[in-house]
C-alpha cells in the first residue's frame, strides 16, 4: 500500500513539473520591432517557432504586422541567422500626408436667358462702360438691364441696337450714343456685366429708365416710380 501511494505523488510530481514546464516555455518571449520586409512567416522562421505561436500570445487573428509595431516572439530557440526570401507581408506604416483638398473650380457661368449678337453684346457693353464708367459692377449691370428691360417693352424698339441708337425729339436717348464715347472700347466688368444682365435673374422690377438725381435737368423723369438706388443711378419705371 505504502509503495503504491509513494508511485502516485512521483507521478503527480512529474506531471506538475512538466505542466509548469511548458507553460514556462510557452510564455517566455522576446520583444521584437517590426522592420519593413518582415512577415510571420520570416520570423517564424528567424525564432524556430510556428506562425500560430506568435498570433497567438500576440491575440492576433490575422497575419498582418506593421512597421515599427512591437511583437512578443515565444523563445524557443537560438535565432536563426538565414534569411529567407519569402515575400513580405508586413504593411507600411501610415506616415501618409494628408491630401491636399482640391481646388475649387470657378463658377461656370450662367446660361444667358436672352441670346443677342456679337455685335449687339460689344454695342451693349460699350454703352455700359460709358454710361457707368466709375460705378460698381451691380450698377453696371443695372444699366444693362434697363436697356433689355427697353426691348421687352412695347414703348420701345425690340432690339438692343434699336433701343441704344432710338432718337427721341432732336436727341439720341441716351448721352454716349449723342457725344460719342460709346466708341469707346467697353473693359471686361462692363463684358460681364452684359452677361450677368443677360440671365435675366433680376430685372429691377422691369425698370425701364435710370438718372442721376445730381445731374439730371428733365422734371419729367424724376416723376416716374423709383425702383431701386445703386451708387449714382436711380432706377425708375
Amino acid at each position: 500500500m505504502k509503495h503504491s501511494y509513494m508511485k502516485s505523488m512521483v507521478v503527480a510530481c512529474l506531471a506538475t513539473l512538466s505542466f509548469i514546464g511548458f507553460n514556462a516555455t510557452a510564455t517566455a518571449a522576446t520583444n521584437y520591432k517590426v522592420v519593413k520586409g518582415d512577415s510571420l512567416w520570416k520570423l517564424g522562421k528567424r525564432y524556430s517557432v510556428t506562425i500560430d505561436d506568435i498570433k497567438k500570445l500576440n491575440n492576433r487573428q490575422g497575419d498582418m504586422i506593421y512597421i515599427d509595431e512591437t511583437l512578443a516572439i515565444p523563445s524557443k530557440t537560438k535565432v536563426l541567422a538565414a534569411e529567407t526570401t519569402e515575400p513580405s507581408t508586413a504593411a507600411p506604416a501610415n506616415t501618409a500626408k494628408p491630401e491636399p483638398k482640391p481646388e475649387a473650380k470657378p463658377a461656370e457661368q450662367e446660361t444667358p436667358a436672352v441670346s443677342i449678337s456679337a455685335s449687339e453684346k460689344d454695342l451693349l457693353a460699350r454703352l455700359v462702360e460709358a454710361e457707368a464708367k466709375g460705378e460698381s459692377y451691380e450698377g453696371k449691370v443695372g444699366v444693362a438691364t434697363v436697356v433689355l428691360n427697353r426691348v421687352d417693352s412695347p414703348k420701345f424698339p425690340d432690339t438692343v441696337t434699336g433701343v441704344i441708337k432710338q432718337v427721341v425729339g432732336k436727341a439720341y436717348a441716351f448721352s454716349p450714343v449723342q457725344n460719342g464715347s460709346i466708341n469707346k472700347p467697353a473693359s471686361e466688368d462692363s463684358k460681364k456685366a452684359v452677361e450677368q444682365a443677360l440671365t435675366r435673374k433680376d430685372r429691377l422690377d422691369d425698370s425701364i429708365y435710370f438718372y442721376n438725381p445730381k445731374t439730371a435737368t428733365d422734371n419729367w423723369i424724376r416723376s416716374r416710380a423709383v425702383i431701386k438706388t445703386i451708387d449714382h443711378h436711380v432706377f425708375a419705371k
